[in-house]
This record gives C-alpha cells, sequence and structure tokens, in this order.
C-alpha cells in the first residue's frame, strides 16, 4: 500500500496545448501531483478540463508543451512498460476468444502456452467469467466485455493502473457490480492507479484520494483524503457520513466550476 519513499508516479509543472487552425488551446496548465505506490487516485472536473489528456500524458501518447510526467524517478518517454490502461472502450481483439484476449499480454511476456492457460482460466475466474473462455466478444454483454478488459489488464500485471472512465458506457447496476469486483480485484494487488471519472460517488467509493481540476485550462483545485477503511463494501458505503460530507465538499468544489459557465 501507499508509503512515503519516492512517488510511483510524479507529475511536475504540467502544460499541454493543442494547435488547431492556426489556434492554440491550452489543455493543461501548472499540474503537479504525486501518486504513491499502491495508492489509488481519482481524478474529477467538468467537462473539457483535461482529464483524459493528463493521462495521455502519463501514458506516453501525448507530447506535453512543458513540464513532465515521471514514474520512478524516470521521466516518460514513449509507452512506459510499467503501465496499464483501461478506457472506456474496452478494446478486445474481435478475432479472438475470451481466452485469447486475456492470454495476449502473457504471450507478450514470453510465458509458456500451459502457464498462460492456467493464468487466464485463474483472472477469468476471478471475474465471474468461468465458463466463457470459448466465447468471443460479440457474444458478450458490455459489462461481460468490461470484465474481459479488466482481466486482461490484470494478466498484464502492470505497476499503474491507467483508467479512463472505463465504466462510463455500463448502465447503473452493471456499475456498481463491475465496480465492486475491480475494487476486490485491486485490493489483492495493491498497485497505484489514476483513474479518470466524471462521477463522485465513484471516485470516493474506490480511492484514497480525489483530485478536483478546475475548468480549462485544467488546474488542481482541489484534493481530498478518503479515510474510509478498506476493504470497503463498493455500493453500501455511499451510506456512511463520511462519504456524504466528502460527495457534500466535491460537488461544492464542481459547482463551482460549472457556475462559472464553463462546459
Amino acid at each position: 500500500m501507499a508509503n512515503d519513499k519516492q512517488p510511483k508516479l510524479s507529475i511536475q509543472d504540467l502544460a499541454v496545448a493543442y494547435q488547431s487552425k492556426g489556434r492554440r488551446t491550452v489543455a493543461l496548465e501548472g499540474v503537479n501531483l504525486a501518486v504513491k505506490d499502491g495508492e489509488f487516485v481519482s481524478v474529477v472536473g467538468p467537462s473539457g478540463c483535461g482529464k483524459s489528456t493528463l493521462l495521455k500524458v502519463v501514458a506516453g501518447l501525448l507530447q506535453p508543451a512543458a513540464g513532465a510526467a515521471y514514474i520512478d524517478g524516470e521521466p516518460v518517454n514513449g509507452v512506459p512498460d510499467q503501465v496499464g490502461m483501461v478506457f472506456q472502450n474496452d478494446a478486445l481483439l474481435p478475432w479472438k476468444t475470451v481466452a485469447q484476449n486475456v492470454r495476449l499480454p502473457l504471450a507478450i511476456k514470453g510465458l509458456p502456452d500451459k502457464a498462460q492457460e492456467q493464468e487466464a482460466d485463474r483472472l477469468l475466474k476471478m471475474v465471474g467469467l468461468d465458463g466463457f473462455a470459448g466465447f468471443y466478444p460479440k457474444q458478450l454483454s458490455g459489462g461481460m466485455r468490461k470484465r474481459v478488459a479488466l482481466a486482461r489488464t490484470f494478466a498484464y500485471d502492470p505497476d499503474i493502473y491507467l483508467m479512463d472512465e472505463p465504466f462510463g458506457p455500463l448502465d447503473a447496476q452493471t456499475r456498481v457490480k463491475i465496480g465492486e469486483e475491480f475494487l476486490q480485484m485491486w485490493d489483492a494487488v495493491g498497485k497505484s492507479v489514476l483513474f479518470i471519472t466524471h462521477d463522485i460517488e465513484e471516485a470516493i467509493a474506490l480511492s484514497d484520494r480525489v483530485i478536483v481540476m478546475s475548468a480549462r485550462p485544467g488546474r488542481i483545485k482541489a484534493e481530498f483524503d478518503v479515510r474510509l477503511a478498506r476493504p470497503r463494501p463498493f455500493y453500501d458505503i455511499r451510506f456512511d457520513p463520511l462519504f456524504k460530507e466528502l460527495q457534500k465538499e466535491i460537488w461544492a468544489q464542481m459547482s463551482d466550476e460549472h457556475a462559472g459557465g464553463v462546459s
């Protein structure tokens, strides 16, 4: 879990700008953030504030205009080996079965076929998809495909999970179920997570810390420590008085941004 050593992820004086049709748009400016080893940090903010842009910089998919992101003290240059990414789109390979999709990162690692099969079976059981190994993505529901995507990411076993509204496309009931399962999986491995979401309740239920960003250009406006005991019941924790107080405080910060008329 989290400790006081060198942060797993450090973002320093980060700025990102886009150039389009002769116009320069500053998406992020002066962002400083550290994520400890084993810490779960969620980022919330108004639409267009640069939450996803922040994630893309850490993933090595976007070059900043100023500042940098560091993993274990090393600057991010290209896609780092240590990160595992989960986006809204599950990005499963449609021509591969569920088991083959989960085995893909294991094959890249060079594990023997038997070890790949055993680990894929273990992960599919962990996400409640035992018996679906031979199915193809098109035969699965949205929630089941998301479970496969999570299993594949856990198979990769990254040091940092980068998650961009991964449960966003799901219906409310499925989101709760998947969120509960992901929280249990994360509790078992305790890796660092940078989680982007527009859902304040989801952020509090999952996180050690919630970051609130301002409207564009995105800056860190506020931080909230989530002092709720773990392990947590992903849904029932919402009725805890501390949860409700945090929700109220974070919503007040978010409402200030929306009141400013920025979308």
